[in-house]
């Protein structure tokens, strides 16, 4: 498998291709890992991973050098995603023990009742190139502390992260047979997913594609789980009684952080008619001021797309949008001359007067772009909020608390934010509404995924 640069979309290195014979080989060693894997106690899983944690915080130019040269977010950035995954994976690890537990129902002279956790067994997760090693993270860390093997596949855009990724899970004492990278295409990802030997699958990324994974496994007629953390069109609402100033800078840095290529970026701004143009000016000047280049200079702040079609795909929803009527705030060519048709490289761009049908609107986007639009009552922006398909986050940017929860019970989302987005609380739920996602991740049921609750019913004193 050929891997591109970002920048120049010429080959950066290539990669074997597993075969059906590499992945059934894969397969019987994870199951054989798994059978000494799931007898490690827990206290001492966490201690192993624990140990992955010191070792990948060491790993910060490593980490930063394959997401610059091989998904291009600018270097200045790069290795804050080893923050993420140390902030995600030591709450997971603090919380296993309480929540592997067993959970002790009755205890008395004549009766025992508790329910146990098993692990499940091998478990395919297949992670996203966009932040690869936070994709990595949300699944793998509860899958080992659960006592699962893992066979992990990472996107063929990002494949070097996935492997040292797993050499660092080896390296703190994880078994080889219990951790694997898999690289292999989409015929040895089906395979993967059918496959008899895998009792779990884990999948982020796109909508298609996730149903795609949820009928193979349907077609093989194997009943095992499937979680899935697919895309969004986050929507935010500025209250009039917002500080608008905080608001634009929070919400212009959750809409084009990553050029925009997160699951929870914000695609859509509902904004109260009382401060729309106060916002707009807000936003455009900020936007404005982004420097797009190079991911390797440390002075760029938005590098180039992963591929040529993520901005052939971002450009022709904002071709389709302006045909249709709406306006483009940014002047690309003035503030982003290296935007050019032909290359990775996207301008930040807002978007106003559009119609709530065009595509811009109702499709992931998945680039910088922001939509913004004016509304004149909470009743219209909640309205247009759920007027999606998708149901990842929302954001209420307000003074009022009580408004934001009033508001938030009716937003159709996993995870609702107010005066702030774009961010992963490891203790609470990551969890999509609607096409977003089925199951979920993090928190301390997090785990639930990869048990399976085992009932000991014992009758002790028989008289």
């Amino acid at each position: 498998m050929q891997v591109l640069s970002p920048v120049t979309q010429q080959p950066l290195f290539e990669v074997p291709c597993a075969t059906h014979a590499d992945i059934d080989a894969a397969v019987a060693r994870a199951t054989e890992g798994f059978i000494a894997w799931r007898q490690v106690s827990v206290p001492d899983r966490v201690k192993i991973l624990k140990k992955f944690c010191a070792l990948f915080e060491q790993k910060k130019e490593q980490v930063g050098e394959t997401i610059v040269t091989q998904m291009g977010r600018p270097v200045r950035y790069a290795a804050g995603e080893v923050g993420g995954v140390l902030e995600r994976a030591n709450y997971m690890i603090s919380v296993a023990e309480e929540s592997l537990a067993d959970e002790i129902v009755e205890t008395s002279a004549s009766v025992k009742r508790f329910l146990r956790k098993e692990p499940l067994g091998p478990v395919f997760i297949i992670a996203a190139w966009n932040y690869p090693y936070l994709t990595m993270v949300n699944n793998v860390v509860p899958a080992l502390l659960a006592g699962n093997s893992v066979l992990l596949k990472q996107s063929p855009q990002t494949p070097k992260c996935a492997d040292l990724f797993v050499q660092t899970f080896h390296e703190a004492g994880v078994p080889q047979q219990v951790i694997q990278a898999m690289h292999t295409d989409d015929n040895g990802a089906d395979y993967l997913v059918r496959h008899p030997g895998i009792e779990y699958v884990s999948f982020t990324g796109s909508i298609a594609v996730g149903k795609a994974i949820r009928k193979a496994i349907g077609d093989s007629q194997r009943l095992i789980g499937l979680g899935m953390e697919l895309g969004g069109k986050d929507p935010a609402y500025v209250r009039a009684d917002a500080d608008i100033d905080f608001a634009a800078e929070n919400i212009v840095d959750g809409a084009f952080f990553n050029s925009g290529q997160c699951c929870c970026s914000i695609e859509r701004c509902y904004v109260h008619i009382d401060v729309y143009e106060a916002f707009l000016q807000k936003a455009t000047a900020i936007t404005q001021n982004y420097k797009l280049g190079d991911p390797s200079d440390p002075e760029t702040t938005l590098g180039p797309m992963a591929h040529l079609r993520f901005a052939d795909k971002v450009r022709a929803q904002l071709a389709e949008a302006v045909v249709k009527g709406a306006r483009l705030l940014i002047q690309s060519d003035k503030y982003f001359p290296n935007a050019k048709p032909g290359t990775t490289y996207v301008g930040p761009q807002i978007v106003v007067d559009m119609k709530h049908d065009m595509t811009i609107m109702q499709e992931e986007t998945f680039g910088p772009v922001l939509a913004v639009v004016p509304v004149s009552s909470d009743e219209e922006a909640v309205r247009l909020m759920n007027d999606s398909q998708y149901g990842l986050t929302a954001s209420i940017w307000t003074k009022d608390v009580d408004k934001a929860l009033e508001i938030g019970n009716q937003i159709e989302c996993g995870t609702c934010f107010m005066n702030r987005c774009d961010y992963i609380d490891p203790a609470l739920a990551w969890v999509g509404a609607k096409d977003s996602g089925l199951g979920f991740s993090m928190s301390k049921h997090g785990f639930d995924q990869f048990v399976r609750p085992k009932s000991f019913h014992l009758r002790v004193n028989q008289n």
